[in-house]
């Protein structure tokens, strides 16, 4: 039997078939489009009661030509049959707030953990629909929070090190000197490597090489314990630097729960 999902044109020429009169029957009388219980509000709102767990998840996305859509998922399902559990149209909040509501209290009081990003418009919805949820920051957005911290810092520095080399090199020929700016390990200049490092900074730990693993960690460091020991040590530099990026990221996260394991916080 096969299990893989075919279109109806495909279906069609197996049988011999016009494909778009297929197409027609099947939207018009097979799937029961027209009888829809929800086809009046579709544009609107779309709510599956029944597909809630435990665990939810909401975000907002883009389905087609830019259109915002907010949408509640239950992450038991892992996107597939029985994930959704509302779709509604924009980012709004009273509207849909109005429609979460249409779902009876006692089921949506069945939630446990909702995890979303850090908005405010999230976290209201989260909080009057699913008032027993504990609201989880979503891992990804606290991490593109941080990347893009990272980036306005090394876009500072590189600046600073592009007047810095400009100065340098003015300076060696007004005492007619040849300027040799400083070479680092890997051969790149300080302009260079703040340049190049741009697609680095992303760059998932996951897809590191075995060399870019253990080249930073034990460049100053002989142990894996005083390489940890010098990383708390660096977490507290970013802390008292005074960095306004990296600051927010961490008071943006400090009293929301952070999806690394489960149920624990960034801080624990």
């Amino acid at each position: 039997m096969d299990t893989k999902a075919n279109n109806c044109h495909t279906i069609a020429e197996f049988y011999n078939l016009n494909g778009k009169k297929l197409q027609r029957q099947y939207r018009d009388y097979l799937s029961e489009f027209k009888q829809w219980k929800q086809k009046s509000h579709a544009k609107q709102y779309l709510i599956y009661p029944q597909n809630i767990g435990k665990y939810l998840s909401i975000d907002e996305t883009a389905l087609s030509k830019g259109e915002l859509y907010t949408i509640i998922t239950n992450k038991k399902a892992k996107g597939k049959k029985g994930a959704i559990v509302a779709i509604c149209a924009g980012t709004k909040i009273e509207p849909i707030i109005e429609q979460l509501l249409k779902i009876p209290s006692k089921t949506r009081n069945k939630v446990k953990e909702i995890t979303l990003d850090m908005a405010n418009s999230m976290k209201t919805i989260a909080r009057v629909c699913f008032p027993k949820a504990t609201q989880v920051a979503d891992r990804f957005h606290v991490q593109k929070l941080a990347l893009e911290a990272l980036q306005d810092i090394r876009i500072k520095h590189r600046w600073e090190a592009i007047d810095q080399e400009n100065n340098s090199i003015k300076l060696a020929k007004e005492k007619q000197h040849e300027f040799s700016p400083e070479i680092f390990d890997n051969g790149d200049t300080r302009k260079q490597l703040l340049a190049r490092s741009r697609y680095l900074l992303y760059k998932a730990p996951s897809d590191w090489t075995q060399n870019q693993h253990l080249r930073n960690i034990f460049n100053q460091a002989k142990s894996i314990e005083i390489a940890y020991t010098k990383l708390a040590q660096w977490y507290n530099q970013v802390e008292n630097s005074g960095f306004k990026a990296f600051r927010s990221q961490f008071r943006s996260v400090k009293n929301v729960e952070f999806f690394l394991f489960r149920l624990t916080t960034i801080f624990a």
